[in-house]
């Protein structure tokens, strides 16, 4: 297992990309378990829509997806006959004036219970507003029925070195998170400037109270990469043996196919362990991956 110290974070760029692609080589997926794989990535999305045309038909529709992302007739090719009852997604994530949208619909679906709504917050994407408007728009998101609110961090405050102003932000918004929703944190890697202000943002959302931490907001022009989930991954691990908590990791934007979700799968496994790949600790936050694991299901379902 490689050194998680801080001072492991101070190698070139270079040298994290192949240590990334070394780990995630040394696992080959084909035939039969690229579908065991793909169901699995499946229950590990937050299917998310944040655009500026998202409408309650949009949010309808992904809420739809998320409960139900294959035909019955099409599971009733496998010999579990009940694996419906098990294939959602693992959460929805929209912006805090479609909460109330997605909430309504799951309760028509009866499964308001089983798939959770998460909301961006705090001035998403950019969170260039001021504090007290942040914290607002996670209240609002989690009065409207948000049970996890992806926060997005101030990236001036670490790209100064404003690390103690950070932390207090940050645990404001846990504050008022509180109980109700568990909380993300976004650290938009691609606007951090290098791995060590990565390393160190994920250590301060940690301390600050973070159940995740989050790669992207998917509007950076780098977004979740294999070398910045590693470097990632060793600060929770550090956290970890430190302060004996255990915190999720979301990669989130980028990730669009059953592969590249399977690099990040075997990433995970083999640093953090395979329990982790549970909702409670991995997640992507994607809009098109289901897409492709939808197009490798019935490739593999349908030559059968």
């Amino acid at each position: 297992m490689v050194d998680s110290s801080l001072l492991q974070i101070t190698i070139s760029l270079r040298q994290v990309e192949d240590i990334s692609k070394e780990i995630v080589t040394q696992v080959e997926v084909t035939g039969n378990n690229e579908i065991i794989w793909a169901l699995k990535a499946l229950t590990l999305i937050d299917l998310t829509t944040l655009s500026g045309d998202d409408t309650r038909a949009n949010v309808q529709r992904l809420c739809t997806r998320a409960a139900y992302p294959f035909p019955l007739s099409l599971l009733e090719k496998t010999a579990e006959t009940t694996l419906h009852k098990y294939l959602h997604t693992a959460a929805v994530c929209v912006y805090p004036a479609r909460v109330k949208d997605a909430y309504e619909t799951f309760e028509q679906l009866k499964c308001i219970d089983d798939i959770p709504i998460a909301a961006v917050a705090t001035g998403f994407p950019t969170g260039q507003y001021g504090l007290k408007t942040r914290l607002d728009e996670i209240t609002y998101a989690i009065d409207c029925g948000a049970k996890e609110i992806d926060i997005v961090i101030n990236r001036q405050l670490a790209l100064t070195k404003q690390w103690e102003a950070l932390y207090e932000e940050v645990c404001q918004m846990r504050i008022t998170c509180g109980e109700k929703a568990h909380m993300k944190t976004i650290l938009a890697v691609g606007e951090l400037g290098s791995m060590e202000n990565v390393y160190k943002a994920a250590m301060v959302c940690m301390m600050a109270g973070a159940d995740f931490i989050k790669t992207s907001t998917g509007k950076e022009t780098v977004n979740a990469t294999l070398p910045v989930g590693l470097v990632m991954i060793w600060a929770i691990r550090e956290f970890q043996q430190k302060k004996l908590q255990i915190v999720g990791l979301k990669p989130a934007g980028g990730v669009r196919t059953v592969r590249e979700a399977i690099f990040w799968m075997i990433l995970v496994k083999e640093t953090l362990g395979e329990e982790f790949l549970q909702p409670s600790l991995f997640r992507f936050g994607a809009s098109g991956l289901l897409d492709d694991i939808d197009k490798v299901v019935r490739k593999n379902l349908l030559k059968e």
